[in-house]
């Protein structure tokens, strides 16, 4: 039996999902913001042995693989250990939806967990999953320092040669994470990276307001709206705003659409800022990364500077460009998206699939104005 989407995303309404790539801070995030909100936690690290009691070798091979000991475990070839690893995880969601199914429908839960992106786009929506990440470097030995880690810690060091099993386990976890964390940082979904400069209750902070626990906003004083005109100061502060934005994959094109001035007639990029500081753009433009020129104005590049997501300025720079796109004469807008639910939210309805220019299909999403 197979559910729809749909169906997993209505029962599992009540769950916050949090996810990422490893020492992103999954474990102190979702405790944190189960003891500030009473939420009930759910850790499927700590609920595997559970699942693997109920599993059948027919159907959840990798997750009843035995080994015999360390050895044998980090004997393994970088490619069996992370296919290994990817497919324990697959095997263990379906366990892990029956019971978070089960727990939350009269309750909210934190689930600490580890969602790819399609997984995420599958059964919750973007509001209610945040992707915690960190460089994948120095893993293994973050892990080993770790109080709630030492089991793993005891078991790699009962290995007869610890430094090669080490280094086994550190080239896996690099192999699995390099890319998902490239890929995340890309991505429409809710980020933030762990760094040492980063504390534990800013982390908490933006989360929580992401997930909408939390009750701060920036008030019309804090933020300020602004259309960027050509050939003004604005033009060069949005310039540098954009050289150390982490969208790689629209980065260089959005520079040189602003050194050149490629926009014409009523196109032109907002920003919005507090303390006279961009923390984040969108623009209004005939096209975006679709050949598609009959369809327009497009809402478009919209970004917010990762300490200030959760604050709902995405949502006023998509207000704002509407509100000049009715004075320009526009009664509708749209915005493209590979994500169900993130656009929803802002009153906008899924039109159709379109194709972009990479060939990959996106999902195209029109509002009404007025």
């Amino acid at each position: 039996m197979i559910f729809q989407d749909n169906v997993i995303k209505e029962y599992l309404k009540n769950v916050y999902f949090v996810t990422g790539t490893p020492c992103g801070g999954k474990t102190t995030i979702s405790r944190e913001l189960a003891k500030r909100h009473n939420l009930l936690v759910f850790d499927i690290d700590e609920e595997f042995d559970k699942h693997q009691k109920l599993s059948n070798p027919a159907y959840q091979p990798s997750m009843n693989r035995k080994f015999k000991d360390a050895d044998e475990f980090f004997g393994r070839t970088v490619e069996e250990y992370k296919q290994w690893l990817i497919s324990n995880t697959r095997e263990q969601l379906d366990f892990v939806l029956m019971d978070l199914i089960c727990l939350s429908q009269n309750r909210k839960v934190v689930c600490d967990c580890h969602l790819t992106m399609e997984q995420a786009k599958m059964i919750t929506e973007p509001s209610r999953v945040a992707f915690l990440i960190k460089e994948p470097t120095n893993l293994v030995e973050e892990y080993c320092n770790r109080p709630d880690h030492q089991g793993f810690s005891n078991f790699i060091h009962s290995a007869s040669d610890v430094e090669k099993a080490k280094g086994v386990c550190s080239a896996t976890l690099q192999s699995l994470n390099e890319k998902n964390y490239k890929n995340i940082k890309n991505s429409d979904f809710f980020w933030l990276e762990r760094t040492p400069e980063r504390t534990v209750e800013d982390m908490v902070t933006r989360v929580e307001n992401h997930f909408g626990l939390g009750k701060k906003e920036f008030s019309d004083a804090e933020l300020v709206l602004k259309k960027v005109d050509k050939n003004t100061e604005l033009v060069e502060q949005l310039i540098s705003f954009v050289e150390q934005f982490s969208w790689d994959d629209v980065k260089e094109h959005l520079l040189h659409t602003l050194r050149t001035w490629e926009y014409t007639d009523w196109e032109t990029p907002f920003v919005a800022m507090a303390d006279n500081k961009i923390i984040g753009m969108a623009s209004i433009m005939k096209n975006d990364y679709y050949p598609i020129p009959e369809i327009y104005p497009w809402i478009s590049s919209i970004f917010v500077e990762e300490k200030y997501r959760g604050y709902r300025i995405s949502e006023k720079l998509i207000n704002f460009a509407n509100k000049y796109a009715m004075g320009c004469g526009f009664n509708k807008t749209y915005i493209s998206s590979e994500h169900m639910g993130l656009y929803e939210k802002y009153g906008y309805c899924y039109l159709q699939d379109i194709v972009n220019y990479g060939n990959g299909i996106d999902r195209l999403y029109v509002k009404q104005l007025g």
